[in-house]
């Protein structure tokens, strides 16, 4: 574990005020507990040095999280009415704002996206909280009329249980409370599993749920090497004390949960893989589809599910699209996330950087002609990749069917609305998809042909609270926030009332 003193030295580094956010160990049943002989090591991605070392927990203790998870909802559920849940949560939300600017270095420092990036992720991941705040006390059930004039139907929405809880790395903070507000809110117990590249946000994020009053076994949490994820995850998949899965990371370890999951017939909620087309018609605002194309595919380099990740361009438009692209591009900055002149970090690790590199190989022997970047970064570091633009991408180029989460921008040239929808719909996910038209029966039209969870229509940013997040096919199942999050973490009970 790290000591006191390098916990200080870390703060002051990355200017963090409050001291007390830095945590290193696991939080079981209300407790911190860490051992200096059980740990592993976190880095920051821009300069890839040890940041800190953080509890390996053992898997003995992921057990026993799951068992305080349990021993506390029995409590949990009885004794907190949701307007008590929703003074919790509105708490948790005053904190999370109160910190932010802490936060949001926490992050960059193990994330390494720019500063700016990580306040606005801090901004979004307290959003849960306020949103989930609002809905606790308003989890309704319904009298439903019998055909029998002496039955009458009530239905009860009660909290499935504890909640298992797996989250990724590159929204270390917005994964969990996007997931956690509403299990709280519903009435769930949780045990989290963080990514083992960012866990130091989550852990401060529990550390806050502490501060805000949440009953001990209410909220674990976890942190453990990458290698023994599997085994962890394992753990919870196949418990009969956990009730639900939420995960979000890649469709085939969703794939083996699923496969773990159905020992115990758990309910799933999964935030998968993304493939998702960017379309400019003729008719679009140009200079909108512009900005929202370097919001929406280049934001934390290329580094988020819901990121374009194949740009269509209907060929009228499709040279100024590519001239205004390029040089948006060019005046970008790429470097540590640290640096206030920073507009794009690092990829997380030397794998993401090979991934994009293969990828821009691959187009580029097919024809692709390379208009911006197209090269690593050496200078700056291992893990850094150059914000790259390739032109007349071939529909048979493997950026086509496989998902980038790198900073690679290829335009794809097409003729036909009709062309265009076969070209976007070719593909086994189905998490976002983004195009641009100022047509309106277009819009109605293309946004219900378009095979998706989710739909930005003249824009790229379509994430917030309020929105049903979520895929279809190989992107997942369920819904997070909205009024629809809370769904995923109750049950229905039908109580028929007779002989009246």
């Amino acid at each position: 574990m790290s000591s006191p003193e390098e916990i200080a030295q870390f703060a002051k580094e990355y200017g963090i005020k409050n001291v007390d956010l830095v945590k290193t160990g696991a939080f079981i049943n209300g407790k911190w507990i860490q051992d200096e002989k059980s740990i592993f090591t976190v880095c920051n991605p821009a300069t890839t040095k040890t940041l800190l070392n953080v509890y390996d927990t053992p898997m003995d203790q992921v057990r026993e999280s799951i068992d305080a998870a349990d021993a506390a909802f029995k409590i949990f559920t009885k004794t907190t009415s949701g307007r008590e849940r929703s003074k919790i949560l509105y708490k948790l939300y005053d904190l999370i704002m109160e910190n932010a600017d802490d936060l949001a270095r926490i992050i960059t420092a193990e994330n390494g996206k720019p500063l700016a990036d990580s306040l606005g992720e801090v901004k979004y991941a307290a959003s849960f909280f306020q949103w989930y705040a609002e809905e606790a006390p308003r989890i309704y059930g319904d009298v439903i009329p019998s055909s029998s004039n002496s039955k009458r139907i009530v239905t009860m929405k009660q909290p499935i249980g504890v909640v298992g809880i797996l989250t990724p790395w590159n929204f270390p903070a917005a994964m969990i409370t996007r997931k956690l507000g509403a299990a709280i809110a519903a009435g769930c117990t949780a045990v989290i599993k963080p990514a083992s590249r960012t866990p130091l946000t989550a852990l401060s994020i529990v550390y806050l749920a502490e501060k805000a009053g949440v009953p001990k076994g209410v909220v674990n949490i976890f942190p453990t090497v990458h290698y023994k994820t599997r085994e962890a995850g394992q753990i919870i998949c196949e418990s009969d004390v956990v009730k639900k899965v939420s995960f979000t990371g890649s469709s085939g370890v969703g794939k083996k949960l699923m496969e773990q999951s159905s020992s115990t017939l758990k309910k799933l909620s999964f935030e998968l893989g993304g493939n998702a087309p960017f379309i400019v018609f003729n008719d679009a605002d140009i200079d909108n589809a512009i900005k929202s194309a370097m919001l929406c595919k280049l934001r934390q380099s290329g580094q988020t599910c819901v990121c374009a990740n194949r740009l269509y361009v209907q060929s009228g438009v499709y040279d100024e699209f590519a001239k205004k692209i390029v040089a948006e591009v060019n005046k970008t900055v790429l470097g540590n996330g640290m640096d206030p002149k920073t507009t794009h970090g690092p990829l997380i690790h030397d794998g993401a950087v090979a991934k994009v590199e293969s990828q821009v190989e691959d187009a580029v022997s097919k024809g692709a002609k390379v208009l911006a970047g197209g090269s690593r970064y050496p200078e700056l570091g291992p893990n850094f990749y150059k914000l790259t633009v390739l032109g007349d991408v071939t529909p048979d180029a493997v950026v086509n069917k496989e998902e980038t989460f790198g900073p690679l921008v290829p335009l794809i040239k097409f003729d036909t609305e009709e062309e265009v929808i076969k070209y976007a719909n070719d593909t086994e996910y189905g998490l976002a998809g983004y195009f641009f038209t100022k047509d309106y029966s277009r819009l109605i039209r293309v946004a219900e042909d378009l095979h998706c969870g989710m739909v930005g229509a003249n824009t790229g940013a379509i994430s917030e609270a309020a929105l049903p997040f979520g895929g279809v096919n190989w992107s997942g199942f369920g819904r997070e926030g909205s009024k629809y999050g809370v769904e995923d973490y109750i049950v229905i009970k039908s109580v028929v009332i007779g002989n009246l």
